[in-house]
């Protein structure tokens, strides 16, 4: 696959920024905290990011068959999750390093593709059917993914007197009135 035209990059910059509040919310984290939930039976925080950045790397790598996955701590994207395993809690350092390795398959991604690339279609097979999803649909799937899970755990984090994780600060110019 080669870069013929101008990349989406641009028209994706915000996602980043919720990439990037999220690593600032986690990193300072305990592991108490990280295993703050919002129900008994509900995933805790350290599972909900888990699962948010292990997604990007079975949508990108396993069903639509981009490269990065053993740049990341999911070399198996079609396999189980950390969020599968309950008794193994992640760390709040081990969260940023999979932020941050998936994210830089999502950011390659963006700069490699093309509009004409978003509407090519790709199999997705679950159980006895067949899905076909395009790199667009893809997008926005992460995207809402990734919104989703930040804010359950942003409210978490609020639950326990802690400020709200703000994906939208830093996209948009601040003046003075």
């Amino acid at each position: 696959m080669t870069n013929d035209g101008p990349s989406i990059a641009a028209f994706y910059e915000g996602w980043r920024l919720t990439n990037d509040r999220l690593i600032e919310a986690l990193a300072p984290l305990s592991a108490e905290e990280l295993a703050w939930r919002p129900g008994p039976d509900m995933w805790p925080i350290w599972a909900l990011a888990g699962h948010l950045a292990g997604t990007r790397v079975y949508w990108l790598c396993s069903v639509l068959k981009e490269p990065g996955a053993a740049s990341t701590p999911f070399t198996d994207p079609s396999g189980d999750g950390w969020e599968d395993h309950p008794s193994e809690p992640r760390r709040a350092d081990e969260l940023v390093v999979a932020l941050r390795t998936t994210w830089a398959i999502v950011d390659a991604c963006l700069r490699r593709w093309t509009p004409e690339m978003l509407l090519a279609e790709f199999e997705r097979v679950r159980e006895s059917v067949v899905q076909i999803h395009t790199r667009r649909s893809v997008l926005i799937r992460m995207i809402t993914h990734d919104a989703y899970h930040c804010g359950e755990i942003s409210q978490i984090l609020g639950t326990h007197g802690r400020p709200d994780i703000d994906i939208w600060s830093g996209l948009s110019r601040v003046r003075s009135v």
